[in-house]
């Protein structure tokens, strides 16, 4: 089945009495940067905090009598399951949620909130892709209803709802939008819509650089497997794009490109510090592609979907940290020191800056009995300090190693 731009104007009519219009507003601080007109379309402020209660609905409200007095299933790293338990409460419909283990406490607490007792959540796998082998398990063994993701046609249909949402919130077409990309139906449903109605709008889909499994598909002529996965986006992390979601970039290719983690954290926390909104990683990752040069051209108005805000705030001290690293303001080195008095000190003195701070001294053990290895982090002023650290620990006589961010040490530290 291939999805259709008519559908979504149907969809559009459907959901118009049971989402949100989100909000479209002005972003000051990307237009700066980048020279274009920037807005926002809210997604983060849907009343399941993102944009998949569009899709989940739409293909729940089309059901028949008989496929509604069976249970529904479905897989999701949070924010679909949220949209399913949602709709499947306003349509008095049962649904077996399952979700991977990695799904923050704040996605699992809320899918219990919205979902109530018409909703049985099963944990259980360390992927997205476990839980959705799970969930198809379940609808082939007991001939529950399947509630995809993101690819199904009537799924695509209600996530390309945004796109006509946002041309009569602007009031003409977009030049750009950006649109965040995990399996695809947002960016397919999306790219459908735009397609039809105004095929002059470029449509520029970002992936997380660790798990960019629809660049994967277009590069093999067809979805694939990504070998490894990073899940930290976990909004965004699958394995393997889907086939409708695939087919409709197959025949209206889109602009890709993938955003760095640490990229992504920087960006999170300026949507927080600076314009109050708080964004998942998933959410934040169309913004985050506006801080490279070349992804919009200047004068041109453009639209940023942030797409989700269920954000789980035990997250933030490794979002820092990561941002951190990516900015060049923390590094970690291994210091060899003499086992003498005053050693530490004289590393203090000597070494760091006025404005440089010590966050982790984790001394190891003693090598030999003249010295002994420290595990040192080091938080700079500012991102050129490095330079002048780096020579100091030079004409030092201490013995000093400087961890790459490449290291698989660092999986113990960030």
């Amino acid at each position: 089945m291939g999805v259709e731009a008519a559908a979504v104007d149907a969809a559009y009519e459907r959901l118009s009495r049971v989402v949100a219009r989100t909000p479209l507003q002005p972003h000051q601080r990307a237009t700066a940067r980048t020279g274009a007109d920037v807005w926002l379309k809210r997604e983060d402020l849907q009343v399941v905090r993102s944009y998949k209660l569009r899709g989940a609905y739409n293909l729940l409200a089309q059901l028949d009598r008989e496929q509604r007095d069976r249970t529904v299933v479905c897989a999701s790293a949070g924010n679909h399951a949220q949209g399913v338990a949602f709709a499947c409460r306003a349509l008095d419909l049962r649904a077996r949620i399952f979700i991977p283990r990695t799904t923050p406490r704040q996605k699992r607490d809320r899918i219990a909130l919205l979902g109530g007792d018409r909703v049985e959540v099963i944990v259980g796998g360390d992927t997205y892709d476990v839980a959705s082998a799970a969930a198809r398990e379940e609808a082939a063994r007991s001939g529950a209803v399947m509630v995809p993701a993101f690819d199904h046609p009537d799924v695509i249909a209600g996530q390309g709802t945004v796109a006509r949402e946002i041309v009569e919130q602007l009031g003409r077409a977009p030049d750009a939008v950006v649109v965040p990309v995990g399996g695809g139906g947002l960016v397919a449903g999306i790219t459908t819509w735009f397609a039809k109605h105004h095929p002059a709008t470029r449509i520029i889909g970002v992936e997380p650089a660790g798990a960019a499994c629809m660049a994967a598909a277009v590069a093999a002529g067809g979805p694939v497997e990504l070998a490894e996965l990073d899940g930290f986006v976990d909004g965004a992390a699958v394995r393997k794009a889907g086939l409708h979601t695939y087919g409709v970039l197959e025949d209206h290719p889109v602009e890709l490109r993938q955003v760095d983690p640490g990229v992504l954290c920087e960006e999170m926390l300026d949507l927080f510090d600076v314009d109050g909104v708080i964004a998942e990683p998933a959410g934040a990752l169309a913004t985050a592609a506006l801080r490279a040069e070349g992804v919009v051209r200047q004068g041109e108005t453009v639209v940023a979907v942030v797409s989700g805000g269920n954000h789980d705030v035990s997250r933030y001290a490794e979002v820092i940290e990561r941002a951190l690293i990516s900015r060049g303001v923390k590094h970690y080195f291994l210091v060899e020191f003499p086992q003498e008095p005053g050693a530490l000190r004289r590393f203090l003195d000597q070494i760091l800056g006025p404005d440089d701070d010590i966050t982790l001294f984790e001394y190891v053990k003693r090598t030999n009995r003249e010295y002994g290895p420290a595990l040192v982090g080091v938080e700079l002023g500012a991102p050129d300090d490095l330079g002048p650290l780096l020579a100091r620990l030079e004409a030092s006589p201490l013995s000093a190693q400087k961890l790459s961010p490449d290291d698989p040490v660092f999986r113990f530290l960030v």
